[in-house]
Protein backbone atom coordinates (compact mmCIF):
# COMPACT_ATOMS: atom_id res chain seq x y z
CA UNK A 1 0.00 0.00 0.00
CA UNK A 2 1.27 3.69 -1.03
CA UNK A 3 1.06 6.32 1.60
CA UNK A 4 -1.59 8.99 0.48
CA UNK A 5 1.12 11.64 2.07
CA UNK A 6 4.13 11.40 3.30
CA UNK A 7 6.56 13.76 4.90
CA UNK A 8 10.31 12.93 5.68
CA UNK A 9 12.07 15.22 7.96
CA UNK A 10 10.54 18.89 6.36
CA UNK A 11 11.65 21.77 7.69
CA UNK A 12 10.46 25.39 6.78
CA UNK A 13 10.53 29.30 7.76
CA UNK A 14 7.53 32.00 8.22
CA UNK A 15 8.39 35.40 8.17
CA UNK A 16 12.08 34.78 9.05
CA UNK A 17 11.28 32.46 11.97
CA UNK A 18 11.40 28.66 12.54
CA UNK A 19 8.18 27.29 11.89
CA UNK A 20 9.24 23.46 11.49
CA UNK A 21 11.91 21.57 12.14
CA UNK A 22 12.53 18.15 10.97
CA UNK A 23 9.34 16.74 10.71
CA UNK A 24 7.75 13.48 9.80
CA UNK A 25 4.33 12.92 9.10
CA UNK A 26 2.56 9.55 7.12
CA UNK A 27 -1.01 9.30 6.30
CA UNK A 28 -2.39 6.18 5.05
CA UNK A 29 -5.09 5.06 3.03
CA UNK A 30 -8.51 4.69 5.34
CA UNK A 31 -7.02 6.12 8.42
CA UNK A 32 -7.72 9.61 10.44
CA UNK A 33 -4.65 11.23 11.36
CA UNK A 34 -5.25 14.08 14.19
CA UNK A 35 -2.34 16.68 14.45
CA UNK A 36 -2.50 18.65 17.52
CA UNK A 37 -0.14 21.23 19.55
CA UNK A 38 -0.14 24.07 21.41
CA UNK A 39 -0.83 27.48 19.54
CA UNK A 40 1.87 28.56 17.56
CA UNK A 41 3.27 24.35 17.53
CA UNK A 42 3.14 24.43 13.55
CA UNK A 43 0.02 23.10 12.79
CA UNK A 44 -0.95 24.55 9.84
CA UNK A 45 2.56 25.07 9.05
CA UNK A 46 2.93 21.89 8.66
CA UNK A 47 0.06 21.30 6.02
CA UNK A 48 0.73 24.16 4.44
CA UNK A 49 4.29 22.96 3.81
CA UNK A 50 3.30 19.42 3.05
CA UNK A 51 1.08 20.65 0.18
CA UNK A 52 3.64 23.05 -1.60
CA UNK A 53 1.84 26.56 0.33
CA UNK A 54 5.18 26.93 2.26
CA UNK A 55 8.28 26.34 0.69
CA UNK A 56 10.91 24.09 2.00
CA UNK A 57 14.01 24.93 3.55
CA UNK A 58 14.73 20.95 3.48
CA UNK A 59 12.94 17.75 3.58
CA UNK A 60 10.74 16.07 1.12
CA UNK A 61 6.92 16.07 0.50
CA UNK A 62 5.00 13.24 -1.71
CA UNK A 63 1.61 12.53 -2.84
CA UNK A 64 0.50 9.14 -3.42
CA UNK A 65 4.06 8.01 -3.42
CA UNK A 66 5.12 11.17 -6.11
CA UNK A 67 6.89 14.08 -5.35
CA UNK A 68 5.46 17.07 -4.45
CA UNK A 69 8.12 19.20 -6.77
CA UNK A 70 7.45 16.81 -9.70
CA UNK A 71 3.54 16.96 -9.71
CA UNK A 72 1.74 19.92 -11.96
CA UNK A 73 -1.39 22.02 -10.13
CA UNK A 74 -3.84 19.89 -11.79
CA UNK A 75 -2.37 16.75 -10.80
CA UNK A 76 -1.78 18.17 -6.93
CA UNK A 77 -5.30 19.55 -7.28
CA UNK A 78 -6.53 15.71 -8.62
CA UNK A 79 -4.81 13.57 -5.45
CA UNK A 80 -5.53 16.46 -2.21
CA UNK A 81 -8.36 18.14 -1.22
CA UNK A 82 -8.34 21.08 0.92
CA UNK A 83 -10.12 23.15 3.49
CA UNK A 84 -7.77 25.84 4.95
CA UNK A 85 -8.06 27.39 8.10
CA UNK A 86 -8.96 31.24 6.64
CA UNK A 87 -12.82 30.66 6.01
CA UNK A 88 -13.18 33.75 3.86
CA UNK A 89 -14.55 33.57 -0.07
CA UNK A 90 -13.89 36.67 -2.21
CA UNK A 91 -16.97 36.17 -4.16
CA UNK A 92 -20.52 35.99 -3.36
CA UNK A 93 -21.38 33.35 -5.22
CA UNK A 94 -24.16 30.51 -4.59
CA UNK A 95 -23.16 28.11 -1.89
CA UNK A 96 -23.79 24.85 -4.94
CA UNK A 97 -21.57 26.95 -7.12
CA UNK A 98 -18.76 27.39 -4.12
CA UNK A 99 -19.37 23.87 -3.32
CA UNK A 100 -19.06 22.44 -6.98
CA UNK A 101 -15.44 24.21 -7.21
CA UNK A 102 -14.08 20.68 -5.50
CA UNK A 103 -14.99 18.58 -8.20
CA UNK A 104 -12.71 19.49 -10.47
CA UNK A 105 -13.35 16.59 -12.61
CA UNK A 106 -16.33 17.09 -13.54
CA UNK A 107 -18.70 18.88 -16.08
CA UNK A 108 -20.08 21.79 -14.50
CA UNK A 109 -23.60 20.16 -14.56
CA UNK A 110 -22.44 17.48 -12.63
CA UNK A 111 -20.82 19.13 -10.12
CA UNK A 112 -23.93 21.16 -8.88
CA UNK A 113 -25.32 17.95 -8.55
CA UNK A 114 -22.66 16.67 -6.78
CA UNK A 115 -22.39 20.08 -4.86
CA UNK A 116 -25.92 19.82 -3.65
CA UNK A 117 -25.66 16.42 -2.66
CA UNK A 118 -22.41 17.13 -0.33
CA UNK A 119 -24.67 20.40 0.82
CA UNK A 120 -27.53 18.20 2.40
CA UNK A 121 -24.92 16.41 3.67
CA UNK A 122 -23.23 18.76 6.09
CA UNK A 123 -27.19 20.17 6.76
CA UNK A 124 -26.85 23.24 4.38
CA UNK A 125 -29.18 21.57 1.84
CA UNK A 126 -31.66 24.88 1.78
CA UNK A 127 -28.43 27.29 1.42
CA UNK A 128 -27.90 25.73 -2.10
CA UNK A 129 -28.76 29.00 -4.02
CA UNK A 130 -27.77 31.54 -1.26
CA UNK A 131 -24.69 33.48 -1.77
CA UNK A 132 -21.90 32.49 0.56
CA UNK A 133 -20.90 36.24 1.59
CA UNK A 134 -24.93 36.40 2.78
CA UNK A 135 -24.61 33.61 5.22
CA UNK A 136 -23.07 33.38 8.73
CA UNK A 137 -19.37 32.14 9.71
CA UNK A 138 -21.11 29.16 10.84
CA UNK A 139 -23.10 28.54 7.17
CA UNK A 140 -19.86 29.48 5.29
CA UNK A 141 -17.93 27.06 7.54
CA UNK A 142 -20.13 24.22 6.65
CA UNK A 143 -20.37 24.77 2.76
CA UNK A 144 -16.54 25.00 2.32
CA UNK A 145 -16.69 21.17 4.07
CA UNK A 146 -19.14 20.88 1.24
CA UNK A 147 -16.24 21.68 -0.91
CA UNK A 148 -14.00 19.89 0.08
CA UNK A 149 -16.32 16.84 0.00
CA UNK A 150 -16.81 17.34 -3.25
CA UNK A 151 -13.30 16.84 -4.22
CA UNK A 152 -13.31 12.77 -3.35
CA UNK A 153 -9.56 12.99 -3.60
CA UNK A 154 -7.18 10.06 -2.30
CA UNK A 155 -6.25 12.51 0.27
CA UNK A 156 -8.19 15.31 2.21
CA UNK A 157 -6.34 17.50 4.49
CA UNK A 158 -8.57 19.94 6.96
CA UNK A 159 -7.00 22.80 9.01
CA UNK A 160 -9.26 23.35 12.15
CA UNK A 161 -12.57 22.09 10.17
CA UNK A 162 -15.05 22.25 13.25
CA UNK A 163 -13.57 25.94 14.72
CA UNK A 164 -17.03 27.90 14.99
CA UNK A 165 -19.01 25.33 14.69
CA UNK A 166 -21.89 24.52 17.05
CA UNK A 167 -20.95 21.36 19.02
CA UNK A 168 -23.81 19.21 17.06
CA UNK A 169 -22.35 20.65 13.68
CA UNK A 170 -18.67 19.63 15.07
CA UNK A 171 -19.17 16.16 15.23
CA UNK A 172 -21.57 15.78 12.18
CA UNK A 173 -18.33 17.61 11.07
CA UNK A 174 -15.90 14.61 12.15
CA UNK A 175 -18.28 11.98 11.21
CA UNK A 176 -18.04 12.92 8.18
CA UNK A 177 -14.58 13.00 7.46
CA UNK A 178 -14.55 9.11 9.34
CA UNK A 179 -17.03 8.51 6.39
CA UNK A 180 -14.70 9.66 4.09
CA UNK A 181 -11.62 7.85 5.45
CA UNK A 182 -14.03 4.46 5.40
CA UNK A 183 -14.39 5.16 1.65
CA UNK A 184 -10.74 4.53 1.18
CA UNK A 185 -9.52 8.31 1.58
CA UNK A 186 -6.58 9.46 3.87
CA UNK A 187 -7.69 12.20 6.40
CA UNK A 188 -5.25 14.85 8.11
CA UNK A 189 -7.05 17.30 10.28
CA UNK A 190 -5.87 19.54 12.61
CA UNK A 191 -7.90 19.89 16.20
CA UNK A 192 -7.76 22.20 19.26
CA UNK A 193 -9.88 19.39 21.64
CA UNK A 194 -7.93 17.11 22.47
CA UNK A 195 -11.17 15.20 23.72
CA UNK A 196 -12.38 14.76 20.00
CA UNK A 197 -8.93 14.61 18.53
CA UNK A 198 -8.68 10.94 20.66
CA UNK A 199 -12.23 10.60 20.07
CA UNK A 200 -12.02 10.45 15.99
CA UNK A 201 -8.82 9.81 15.17
CA UNK A 202 -6.99 6.42 14.86
CA UNK A 203 -3.70 8.61 14.94
CA UNK A 204 -2.54 11.60 16.85
CA UNK A 205 0.87 13.52 15.62
CA UNK A 206 1.78 15.97 18.39
CA UNK A 207 3.48 19.74 17.52
CA UNK A 208 5.55 21.26 20.09
CA UNK A 209 8.20 24.24 18.38
CA UNK A 210 7.85 22.63 14.82
CA UNK A 211 8.75 19.59 16.04
CA UNK A 212 6.97 16.06 16.30
CA UNK A 213 6.94 15.39 20.16
CA UNK A 214 4.64 11.76 20.30
CA UNK A 215 3.17 10.34 17.71
CA UNK A 216 0.95 7.25 17.95
CA UNK A 217 -2.75 5.82 18.66
CA UNK A 218 -4.35 8.36 21.16
CA UNK A 219 -3.61 7.00 24.16
CA UNK A 220 0.34 7.09 23.50
CA UNK A 221 0.70 10.10 21.99
CA UNK A 222 -1.54 11.92 24.24
CA UNK A 223 -0.25 9.96 27.81
CA UNK A 224 0.08 11.94 30.50
CA UNK A 225 3.95 12.89 30.17
CA UNK A 226 3.08 14.12 26.69
CA UNK A 227 0.38 16.43 28.10
CA UNK A 228 2.28 17.73 30.95
CA UNK A 229 5.65 18.34 28.78
CA UNK A 230 3.97 19.64 25.79
CA UNK A 231 0.56 21.42 26.87
CA UNK A 232 1.55 21.98 30.57
CA UNK A 233 -1.32 19.75 31.77
CA UNK A 234 -1.39 17.18 34.92
CA UNK A 235 -4.23 15.03 33.57
CA UNK A 236 -5.00 12.10 31.31
CA UNK A 237 -7.41 10.90 28.96
CA UNK A 238 -10.40 8.75 30.69
CA UNK A 239 -13.03 6.51 29.26
CA UNK A 240 -16.37 7.47 29.49
CA UNK A 241 -20.00 6.30 26.99
CA UNK A 242 -19.24 8.56 24.68
CA UNK A 243 -15.34 7.97 23.98
CA UNK A 244 -11.81 9.39 25.57
CA UNK A 245 -12.27 12.33 27.51
CA UNK A 246 -9.76 14.16 28.51
CA UNK A 247 -9.06 15.02 32.48
CA UNK A 248 -6.39 17.89 33.66
CA UNK A 249 -5.60 20.90 35.31
CA UNK A 250 -3.00 23.30 34.29
CA UNK A 251 -0.08 22.75 35.92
Amino acid sequence: MTAAWTLNGVSARLNGKRALDAADLVAWPGEVVGVVGPNGAGKTSLLRAGLGLLPLTSGEARLSGQRLDQLTAAQRAGLVGYLPQDRRVAWNLPAEVVAGLGAIDLPEVQALILARDRLASVGAGDLATRGVLDMSGGERARVLLARLLCARAPLLVADEPIAGLDPDAQLLTLDLLRAEAARGAAVVVTLHDLSLAARCCDRVIVLDQGRVAAEGVPGVALASDVLARVFKLDGALVESPAGPVLAARRL
